[in-house]
């Protein structure tokens, strides 16, 4: 009777443990949807701010990548000048300025000029959010680590939201024109014509910018697999021959161009990216080597 007894406390004891724990659980996910709000919150605001800037956003913004006057493309003719100057008989300056790009817009939806100022907005505010996304997630899960670890990723926000900036920069002022450039003048036949629906368009640009910021994350996803132990510098090093060539074929489908110059010119900062990660793999190494001579 008495072990009975005992067997039944016990299990009132595990099972208090159990909602103890599910509470607990439940309060996590309580705390987690809140920061999530807020960031949501954030980018409302942000989207807010560009629906009432619209105008002026979708000249200089959205559409500037169609003029010639873009940065890449000045960028392109100033590149094909000096090197006109250095190797004239190998290059030559008209082959890399850009004179005109043709692109018509279309609408083939009621509302389609509505949501396109709907969703570009959105766009334009989940871009200007992330960084205090970063910010909120680091809030979520700072209280969980210790204090030497909440000293070793102290800088998550700042270098998450650096390379996220840096990856969009990158996607809108180099990747998109390009693949502009290349689409819009390319013609099977010249019985048909180019018309573009302005969600083709708006979902091309958005796509390449957003997702070069996602790309340029490597190495703070890195940096996580690394500190988990799945991942180690010497690992990258004997695997760079085989990222190179993954590389190259990402360059050659994000910039659908003929020409290697342009998948180059993508390729180079993803291939800087992968070198900055085993720096990054490193520096978790020795830190964890360090941590384990100081326990020994």
């Amino acid at each position: 009777m008495a072990n009975i007894g005992s067997k039944l406390i016990k299990a009132i004891k595990d099972k208090g443990n159990t909602l103890e724990g599910e509470m607990s659980f439940f309060e996590h996910l309580e705390a987690l949807r809140w920061h999530l709000i807020r960031a949501s919150l954030a980018v409302v605001i942000f989207a807010i701010a560009a629906y009432a800037y619209y105008d002026e956003i979708f000249k200089y913004v959205i559409m500037a990548p169609t003029h010639t006057t873009f940065w890449a493309y000045r960028m392109m003719c100033d590149m094909g000048t000096l090197f006109q100057s250095l190797l004239p008989s190998l290059f030559q300056a008209k082959d890399f300025c850009v004179d005109s790009i043709h692109v018509t817009l279309i609408n083939t939806e009621m509302a389609g000029q509505f949501t396109l100022k709907i969703n570009s907005s959105l766009m334009i505010g989940l871009v200007l959010g992330i960084p205090y996304l970063f910010w909120e997630l680091w809030r979520f899960i700072k209280p969980a680590l210790h204090e030497k670890e909440r000293k070793a990723a102290s800088g998550f926000v700042f270098y998450a939201s650096l390379l996220f900036l840096l990856g969009v920069m990158f996607g809108y002022f180099i990747i998109t024109p390009l693949s502009i450039r290349f689409l819009a003048g390319f013609i099977v036949s010249p019985d048909i014509k180019n018309y573009f629906d302005v969600d083709s368009y708006l979902s091309s640009v958005a796509t390449l910018t957003l997702a070069t910021g996602v790309v340029f994350q490597l190495p703070i996803l890195v940096y996580i697999i690394s500190s988990l132990g799945f991942l180690t510098p010497k690992l990258m090093r004997s695997s760079r021959r085989y990222a190179i060539v993954i590389i190259l074929i990402i360059a050659a489908v994000v910039t659908p161009t003929p020409d290697a110059l342009t998948m180059t010119v993508v390729a180079i900062p993803l291939l800087f990216l992968y070198e900055l990660s085993i720096f990054v793999a490193a520096s978790v190494e020795k830190r964890r080597q360090r941590k384990e001579l100081m326990n020994i």
